[in-house]
Parts: C-alpha cells; sequence; structure tokens
C-alpha cells in the first residue's frame, strides 16, 4: 500500500454492508484484462482489483482485499450478476474467514444496476486513452481514476469547517496530503 493510499484511507467514510459486485473489462495491449469492483448500496465505492483473468482465484483475491479494506466492517449482503466464478469464491471463503458464513449472496441483474452505472467513470476515462500498455501502468492509472470518483463522490471526511461548494480536486487533494 503506497503512503499517498494510507493517507486518503485515513480520511475514507465507512461504507455500507449491503454491497454490489461486478467485474468489468479493460484493454491492455490488445487484451481483455478484468477490473473487479464493488460499490455498497448507496454508490459508494468499496473495492476494486485489476486481475488478467476472470477465475475464482481473481474474484477470491477481490472479496480478501475488499473485506481488509472496510474492517472490521463486514458485508451482510452481496449482489451479484450473475457470474459463477464469484458465487463459488463467496462460498469457498466460507471455509476460510467466520465472516464470510453469516453473508446473504444473491444473484439479482437488477439490483446491479447502481454499479453498472458506477463503471461508467472507468470505461469513460479508459476508453479515451485507447487501452493500456502495460498492466502496471494500468493499474495506477486505475487506482488514479478510482480515487478521483471516490473524492467526488464524497467519500472522505476532509473536515469539519469545509464549505460544500467552490472547492477543486486540488484543494482536496493538498489536504489529503498534508
Amino acid at each position: 500500500m503506497s503512503p499517498s493510499t494510507r493517507s486518503w484511507n485515513r480520511l475514507a467514510r465507512s461504507v455500507g454492508t449491503s454491497w454490489r459486485v461486478d467485474e468489468t473489462y479493460v484493454s491492455i495491449r490488445g487484451r481483455w484484462h478484468y477490473l473487479y469492483r464493488a460499490v455498497d448500496k448507496h454508490g459508494k465505492t468499496v473495492d476494486f482489483l485489476l486481475r488478467r483473468d476472470r477465475g475464482i482465484a481473481a474474484a477470491q483475491a477481490f472479496f480478501r482485499k475488499a473485506l481488509i479494506s472496510v474492517a472490521p466492517r463486514v458485508p451482510r449482503k452481496i449482489a451479484l450478476d450473475g457470474h459463477v466464478p464469484s458465487r463459488r469464491a463467496l462460498w469457498l471463503l466460507r471455509h476460510e474467514h467466520p465472516c464470510w458464513r453469516n453473508v446473504t449472496v444473491r444473484t439479482n441483474r437488477y439490483l446491479n444496476n447502481v454499479i453498472e452505472q458506477d463503471h461508467r467513470a472507468i470505461k469513460r476515462r479508459c476508453a479515451s486513452m485507447a487501452g493500456f500498455k502495460s498492466f502496471a501502468n494500468a493499474s495506477i492509472a486505475i487506482a488514479a481514476i478510482e480515487l478521483a470518483h471516490r473524492i467526488r463522490k464524497r467519500q472522505f471526511i476532509l473536515g469539519r469547517n469545509r464549505p460544500r461548494r467552490g472547492w477543486s480536486l486540488k484543494h482536496e487533494w493538498a489536504i489529503a496530503l498534508a
């Protein structure tokens, strides 16, 4: 975890316990790579992970990372879009960590409309870049896009006397990195 990520995480607001999880694809060197993302039912970003494949191991890695990022709050409900490896990964994680045993897993593509709309910000930025040249550069760029998107969604506590309007992302970056 980079120092700037730690700086931002100390300012993060907590997310809800009802998650919507989905994966989307990103082009890197002409091949599809998969970006796993989760938001809560109000649209706050829980976490994201860029992987080369969409198998069970990739889904498990994403769920482990998401659980660490929201600890000690754990999800109560997770809505999936029908991708079988994601459901299988959650089933296998029940043996690994006790918090996954109480999670209700739902498969309903209409509940995932929140995250499908949230993918737009990533897709819009990545489409204008016409793909990435390397996996490392793609992961750095996507992390920056996700961070800017979380700032725009006001997922950080940046002080009590902060005016609601008229602040730019530049001011918010300066506060978080101070």
